[in-house]
């Protein structure tokens, strides 16, 4: 008889290192988790997948009349209820996905500490469950436009781009917190005015028109500004803002290998800290 098979399980050598076939082969866990995240989110709730509808609706119908009416805040030929509900689909997928990602591997402390799998697996899953709230918030949308009359132009052919940065850009913020949150426990406690603040200094409610040509640049850094700027064109049809665009580009790259670089080197003692 042939010995049995041993397994080594090996830290990586190098920060930024990221084992793509490793997640492949694992990716039956990660639909798993997907598929678990999904119906929990669902079935928890009292009113359930109208959870999803009604918190984008309402939230933009407050914006409509404290910045609309009141504020009257001009956002061209793009009504106003329409680039407040663009703006809090995307925000309210990044706020909900980063915040319980952030808890991935203590709320999971059982399965970090008993199975093998890649960690990054578990915020990836998190990221990815929370498409299922952009999906309804996106029928609305689509029907809120037809209702305004806004037809499409051949720009939405570059929606799926920014859809997928700001997919990156959740899944990358969600990673760094999870990892923080393991070695830090008041991370939780940070968090929340953290993304508040992230709101605040995202064009999710106003238009970057309201700041001058240098503040305008300098809110790009922030990945999430040139995400949106560039959803709202394709959508609309607007002109695009390539500049500010290719700012929170970099920015994002910059994000995505600090989280990947900070996760790896923490991943290796999850198990004993959790």
């Amino acid at each position: 008889m042939h010995p049995p098979e041993t397994i080594t399980i090996e830290p990586r050598r190098s920060w930024f290192a990221l084992n793509v076939r490793e997640l492949w082969s694992y990716r039956e866990l990660l639909y798993f988790l997907i598929w678990r995240d999904i119906k929990i989110r669902y079935k928890q709730t009292v009113i359930g997948i109208a959870w999803a509808v009604l918190q984008p609706v309402v939230s933009a119908a407050i914006f409509t009349v404290i910045f609309s009416t009141f504020a009257k805040f001009d956002t061209g030929a793009v009504p106003y209820p329409l680039f407040a509900l663009s703006g809090l689909v995307i925000w309210l997928y990044v706020h909900t996905a980063v915040t319980t990602a952030s808890l991935a591997f203590v709320n999971n402390t059982n399965l970090v500490t008993k199975v093998y799998f890649p960690r990054i697996i578990m915020p990836l899953a998190t990221t990815l469950a929370g498409l299922a709230d952009v999906l309804f918030g996106l029928i609305i949308l689509f029907l809120m436009m037809i209702f305004y009359g806004i037809g499409l132009t051949p720009q939405i052919v570059l929606a799926p781009a920014f859809f997928v940065m700001a997919i990156l850009l959740t899944a990358s913020t969600g990673t760094l917190f999870s990892a923080l949150s393991v070695r830090f426990r008041d991370v939780k406690f940070v968090l929340p005015f953290l993304l508040q603040i992230w709101m605040i200094a995202s064009p999710v409610f106003y238009p970057t028109s309201l700041l001058g040509e240098r503040w305008r640049l300098v809110f790009a850094v922030n990945p999430l500004t040139g995400i949106l700027e560039g959803l709202r064109a394709a959508l609309f049809g607007s002109p695009f803002d390539w500049q500010v665009i290719g700012i929170s580009s970099i920015s994002l790259l910059v994000l995505m290998a600090v989280s990947l670089a900070v996760f790896s080197w923490m991943e290796d003692d999850f198990a004993d800290i959790v």
